[in-house]
């Protein structure tokens, strides 16, 4: 086989997995990307505990990513959580599982991961050219670039690979620049949005000014049938956190088709209402509400003055309906907090507008992985997977388009 040569825009996991496998194939890859060095968000991303990946049952797994998952069906069973785990280890970056299932290397932060990564690229010939903004096809077809020192670049490959992921978090490189490229090709585009993000609340003035930054732990979130479970964080404009993210899908699908969403949060999920209403029966005279839920009910203040603006009233006074709220205090949400605020982002580049190999249909030699394609995940390892398999999916397709197989 003649090696070819390959132009892997964007270096991220998505990106930089490609290159790897393609490298190792024998072919020349060159890596471009916009920022001054690779994978700014995955070592953000990293930075409180790089989660790889999640050890829960596949198919379970799979159900993750929603509508999507008949699509990433495939590359994820290819390339599946072990062999991400495989990988890792190989690196010198052993994993283990935590508590919830969730998947991190042992040193937990992704810059060792990456250095070890960046050292394993470089003997397999992967050039990286940094400080070069993808900004479409000449005349004749070649890539071309703007410089980040000024000035433009051309670049003529066998085989190009997109990886310029969505479009949060744009300060660290994926700003969504590309969507107008492609679709001035023809490339049917989904709209991107914003997943794994808050969303704002018109809080009261108290609220705000006393408990912005404050956390609710041990919470359970429902909202259209689905719930989930952990900790979300009061902010300034609004309510964020990991229970709210798991719930950003169906929340942000309410706003589209309704303009509105209400989420109730049960503050105490380990109580029953009837559990609670004996615990407040129990009042002593003279004592505070306040002081009464939280030595009764074990709530935080945080917790107490998010029921005072639920109930926008003063809280009522009989046991039951003081449970009833603590089971299920309403929340009316205003918007999903913008895009450069999401983890991530929903939308991208149509399934329809690939074929099997990852590969544009209207863009013979150009194909595409990773976040800006159009599926979206919650966060505990998943969108990182997915990431990953969709690199390693893209790879093969390329290595076997390159050789007419």
């Amino acid at each position: 086989m003649s090696a070819k040569t390959i132009a892997i825009i964007g270096a991220g996991p998505a990106g930089l997995i490609a290159a790897e496998r393609l490298a190792g194939a024998g072919h020349r890859v060159t890596l471009y990307e916009r920022m001054a060095s690779p994978a700014r968000k995955f070592l953000l991303a990293g930075r409180g505990g790089l989660n790889l990946t999640h050890s829960e049952p596949f198919e379970a797994f799979l159900g993750r990513y929603r509508e999507a998952a008949g699509w990433l069906e495939a590359p994820l069973r290819a390339f599946p959580p072990q062999a991400l785990r495989d990988w890792a280890d190989g690196l010198g970056a052993e994993t283990f599982t935590g508590s919830s299932g969730r998947v991190f290397p042992r040193a937990m932060k992704a810059s060792p991961l990456l250095r070890a990564w960046l050292g394993r690229l470089e003997p397999l010939g992967v050039g990286l050219a940094p400080g070069r903004l993808w900004s479409g096809w000449s005349a004749d077809g070649a890539l071309t670039f703007s410089l980040a020192s000024g000035g433009t670049e051309t670049a003529r490959p066998d085989a190009t690979l997109l990886a310029l992921g969505g479009a949060s978090w744009p300060r660290l490189g994926s700003d969504g620049g590309w969507v107008a490229l492609l679709e001035r090709r023809g490339v049917t585009i989904t709209p991107l949005r914003p997943a794994n993000g808050g969303f704002t609340v018109a809080w009261s003035q108290p609220l705000r000014e006393r408990f912005a930054g404050q956390p609710l732990k041990r919470i359970v979130i429902r909202h259209a049938g689905e719930e989930a479970a952990g900790e979300a964080m009061i902010d300034a404009d609004g309510i964020e956190g990991g229970a709210i993210y798991a719930l950003s899908a169906p929340i942000r699908e309410a706003f589209q088709r309704d303009g509105a969403a209400v989420i109730r949060i049960d503050l105490r999920p380990d109580l029953t209402a009837a559990e609670l209403a004996a615990r407040l029966a129990r009042r002593r005279k003279g004592e505070t509400l306040s002081n009464h839920l939280r030595k009764a009910a074990g709530l935080a203040p945080a917790a107490i003055a998010l029921m005072r603006d639920a109930s926008r009233a003063a809280l009522p006074a009989e046991p039951e309906a003081l449970a009833a709220l603590i089971k299920a205090a309403p929340l009316s949400l205003a918007a999903p907090m913008p895009i450069a605020r999401a983890i991530s982002s929903a939308g991208g580049i149509a399934r329809d507008e690939l074929d099997d190999r990852f590969m544009l249909k209207r863009l013979p030699g150009v194909f595409a992985a990773g976040e800006m394609l159009d599926w979206e995940a919650p966060t505990g390892g998943y969108l990182l997977q997915a990431s990953f398999a969709t690199g390693v999916a893209a790879a093969a397709g390329m290595a076997a388009w390159l050789t007419g197989r």
